[in-house]
C-alpha cells in the first residue's frame, strides 16, 4: 500500500474522535482502509477543555485505525468546529502592475494574501479565505478571472475566523500524539464535500451537521459557499434534557434517545411505556414514550429555529426561490426519528438526510455510509484532494514559456563556460538554482493555500 496515495482524516468531536484512513480506487471512489473511533472525553462544544484526555482519545482512535489498515499514520487532516467559529463577508482588490499580462494564479494568491493580512479581533485567526465572485476592471459576476486581461482585480470573500488558543490547543493535541497536521479545515465544509452533490450546491442548499456538542451550518448557492455558522447546541443537550426530565443517569438517557426517541410527539400513544432498571436494587422506572418525545421535540425545535435564523441571516426571506435544494441534514443527530419531518414543518423547506455513500467504493462497509461519519469521510477527501494538488503543482507546466526561457539561460551559461575549468561546477549550479527557485514558488503556494 503506497503511503503517498493515502490520506487520514481526524474528526475531533464532542462525543467521539474518529481517525479514518482512505485512498482512491481505480474508479476514483473512496476506499476506507482503516477506521478508529474513541469516546471523546476532553472536548466540550467542539472546543478542547482537557488536553490530556483529548490526547489519549486521539491516540486510541489512531492506533485502532493503524491496526486495521496495517500502516503507520504520519500526518492528518484535522477538522475544526466549535462555538468560537464565526464567519464574515469582505471585499478586497489589487492593482496589477502590468495589465498587458493575463491574470494568473499569482494574482489570485496576492489577492487572497491581502485578505489574510486583515486585522482580526484580539485572539482571533483566519482559518479559511473562500473567494466568491470576482470583478475585473469593474466588470462584475466573474467566476473564473484567470486568463483575462485587466489592471484591477477585485473579489468578494467569505472569511472563516476562529480563536487562536482553540486552534493551537487542537494542534498541540495532534502534535503530542506524534502526528503532523497536513491541513486544518472547517468541519461543515468537509461534511458538505461528503454528502452534497455539485447540482445541489449550484441550486442552493443548506447543510446542517448536527453533532454531539454543536450544530454546524453551511449555505451554498451557484456552487459557492455563501454562509457558515456554528450553533453551540447538539445531541448532547437533548440527552441532558432527557436525563433531567426523566430523572435518570446520562448513559440511560442516551440509550433512550437512540432506541426510542422521536422528534415528533404525535407519533407515540399515551400507553407506550419503557421500563428503565433502577440503580443498586431500586425499583425500575417507567417512562412514557409520549413524554420522552415531548422533551426531545422541545429541544430540537429550539436548535432548528436557530438554524432557520441563520438561513434568514443569509437573506433567504428576501427570495424564497434562492435555495431550491432545501436542507440536507447529516451528523449523528440527523439519525433521530422524524427529525426530517420536524425540520420541514418548522422551516417550510424540502429536507433530506445526507449520507456519504455516494463517494464510497461499492465494497465499503455499510457502517461508513452513516451520517455519523460524514465529517470523517469529507476530511479524507480533503486530504486526497490536497495531495493531488501537490502532485499537480510538482509537475512543471510544459506550456509555460518562462520554463523554456530559463532552460535556455541555463544552456547558454553552459555553452559560454565550455572549455573553462569551472564547467563541471557551473553546470549543476545553474540547474540547481532553477530547480530551487521553482521549489520555493511551490512551497509558497502551499503555505498561502493553508
Amino acid at each position: 500500500m503506497s503511503a503517498s496515495k493515502i490520506a487520514v482524516g481526524l474528526d475531533i468531536g464532542t462525543t467521539k474522535i474518529v481517525a479514518m484512513i482512505g485512498r482512491k480506487n481505480e474508479y476514483g471512489k473512496l476506499e476506507i482502509t482503516g477506521n478508529g473511533k474513541a469516546k471523546s472525553l476532553g472536548v466540550h462544544r467542539g472546543v478542547v477543555t482537557n488536553i490530556t484526555q483529548t490526547i489519549e482519545s486521539i491516540k486510541q482512535a489512531v492506533e485502532d485505525a493503524e491496526n486495521q489498515a496495517g500502516i503507520e499514520i504520519k500526518s492528518v487532516v484535522v477538522g475544526i468546529a466549535g462555538q468560537h467559529i464565526r464567519s464574515l463577508q469582505h471585499s478586497d482588490y489589487i492593482v496589477r502592475q502590468n495589465s498587458d499580462d493575463v491574470i494568473d494564479d499569482k494574482d489570485i494568491d496576492n489577492l487572497v494574501q491581502n485578505v489574510h493580512n486583515l486585522v482580526m479581533l484580539p485572539g482571533e485567526e483566519i482559518i479559511h479565505v473562500l473567494p466568491q465572485e470576482y470583478k475585473v476592471d469593474g466588470q462584475a459576476e466573474i467566476r473564473e478571472p484567470r486568463g483575462m486581461y485587466g489592471s484591477r482585480l477585485e473579489a468578494n470573500f467569505h472569511i472563516v475566523v476562529g480563536q487562536i488558543t482553540s486552534i493551537k490547543n487542537i494542534g498541540r493535541c495532534v502534535k503530542d500524539t506524534n502526528l503532523t497536521v497536513a491541513d486544518i479545515t472547517l468541519e461543515p465544509l468537509a461534511s458538505a464535500d461528503a454528502v452534497l452533490s455539485q447540482e445541489e450546491k449550484e441550486a442552493g442548499v443548506v447543510l446542517v451537521d448536527i453533532g454531539g456538542g454543536t450544530t454546524d451550518v453551511a449555505i451554498f448557492k451557484d456552487g459557492i459557499i455563501r454562509h457558515t455558522a456554528v450553533i453551540p447546541f447538539g445531541g448532547n443537550v437533548i440527552t441532558e434534557d432527557i436525563k433531567e426530565g426523566c430523572s435518570i443517569i446520562e448513559k440511560q438517557a442516551e440509550l433512550l434517545k437512540i432506541k426510542f426517541g422521536s422528534a415528533w410527539p404525535g407519533e407515540n400513544k399515551e400507553n407506550e411505556i419503557v421500563s428503565i432498571p433502577g440503580l443498586r436494587g431500586r425499583e425500575p422506572k417507567e417512562i412514557s414514550l409520549k413524554n420522552l418525545s415531548k422533551i426531545i421535540h422541545a429541544r430540537v425545535v429550539e436548535i432548528v429555529e436557530q438554524v432557520y435564523q441563520e438561513i434568514k441571516n443569509y437573506g433567504y426571506e428576501e427570495n424564497k426561490k434562492k435555495l431550491i435544494a432545501g436542507i440536507v441534514l447529516t451528523g449523528g443527530g440527523s439519525q433521530l426519528k422524524h427529525i426530517k419531518q420536524l425540520v420541514e414543518f418548522v422551516t417550510g423547506m424540502d429536507t433530506r438526510i445526507g449520507y456519504p455513500n455516494e463517494h464510497l467504493a461499492s465494497e465499503s462497509d455499510d457502517e461508513y455510509s452513516s451520517p455519523l461519519y460524514a465529517t470523517a469521510v469529507g476530511l479524507v477527501m480533503k486530504g486526497l484532494q490536497k495531495e493531488s494538488e501537490q502532485e499537480t503543482a510538482a509537475e512543471p507546466d510544459l506550456n509555460d514559456p518562462d520554463l523554456y526561457e530559463k532552460a535556455e539561460e541555463v544552456e547558454g551559461n553552459e555553452v559560454a563556460q565550455e572549455g573553462e575549468q569551472k564547467e563541471e561546477i557551473q553546470k549543476p549550479k545553474a540547474r540547481k538554482g532553477f530547480l530551487e527557485n521553482w521549489a520555493d514558488k511551490f512551497r509558497n503556494f502551499l503555505n498561502d493555500d493553508l
